[in-house]
């Protein structure tokens, strides 16, 4: 089971370590699924009602995808909790939390001073995204 470092969700967390995408197919209890690298997360679409956990893995700083798949998870209304996992970087905390990521496991662990002031960078945004913070010209505009 991956080590979360940070952690912004009320509920309890899940104790289940996270299954392939293969192996949550054939099984009907778990609540937990690990998407690794180049798998589309559009395949779990049809059970986000029984999914608590989707842990994305981030190979490397310069693999996007994992953004794209919290896009799609969360704009087809998956609520549960989203963890981002593998070579996570502060650089890239405000951005991963902007698509909707709620947990964040890094392979190394990440100065809680710099995450801090990564999370809290931007205080307005200008485009509507997963962490449900208003958008600056929506705040202008209503």
């Amino acid at each position: 089971m991956v080590e979360t470092q940070f952690r912004f969700r009320d509920d309890e967390p899940v104790g289940d370590p996270a299954v392939t995408v293969d192996a949550f197919g054939e099984q009907t209890n778990a609540a937990a699924v690990r998407l690794e690298t180049g798998e589309d997360a559009r395949v779990l679409l049809p059970f986000l009602d029984r999914i608590r956990l989707v842990e994305v893995e981030f190979p490397g700083f310069m693999d996007g995808r994992g953004y794209s798949a919290a896009r799609i998870l969360r704009e087809a209304g998956y609520d549960g909790e989203l963890r981002a996992i593998g070579s996570v970087f502060v650089d890239q905390l405000g951005h991963l939390r902007r698509c909707g990521f709620d947990s964040f496991a890094p392979n190394t662990p990440l100065d809680p001073v710099d995450a801090e002031n990564a999370f809290n960078r931007w205080p307005d945004v200008y485009q509507a995204t997963g962490d449900g913070r208003q958008p600056i010209w929506a705040k202008r505009h209503g």
